[in-house]
């Protein structure tokens, strides 16, 4: 029973070898793991930092985003307003040329047609003589020269 024993004792004295060794890493470990803590924490720090100012700069990103669309918007809007605004001035116009070609042309026709034949008569009527003086010549020339046709055909 003794090579059993040496031979349990042999690996208890192994296990136990392994075991100091196993601590030792451990405390080598240790100091190492304290530093990537540390520098886990800076690195967290630094990242929170940065999303700060990440932040910011983006909010600044978007406010002028935001303003670019509301200008571009504006600008648009305005472009179709004048546009609408063109074409109903267009069909505006068009529509009263339309008007007045159908309803108050023909109208302004028939009053105007009395008006125009009453401004005759009155033009006539200002010199009502020139009629008659015009037919009075007419008669006198006519005489005169049936006058001197007869006297030249009876003294001949």
């Amino acid at each position: 029973m003794n090579s059993t024993s040496s031979a349990r004792e042999a690996l208890i004295a192994e296990a136990l070898g392994e075991m100091a060794e196993l601590l030792d890493r451990l405390e080598a470990v240790a100091p190492a793991l304290d530093a990537s803590r540390l520098a886990l924490i800076n690195a967290s720090t630094e990242l929170a930092g940065q999303v700060t100012a990440f932040e910011s700069r983006m909010a600044g990103v978007t406010e002028n985003a935001k303003t670019q669309a509301v200008k571009h918007i504006a600008r648009r809007t305005d472009e179709l307003a004048r546009g609408a605004l063109d074409a109903q001035k267009q069909a505006m116009e068009e529509a009263a040329r339309l008007l007045f070609r159908t309803e108050v042309g023909p109208a302004l026709q028939r009053v105007a047609a009395p008006l125009q034949h009453l401004a005759d008569l009155a033009h006539r009527g200002a010199r009502p003589w020139d009629s008659w003086l015009t037919h009075a010549a007419t008669a006198a020339v006519s005489s005169a020269l049936t006058w001197m046709l007869a006297s030249h055909l009876l003294t001949r």
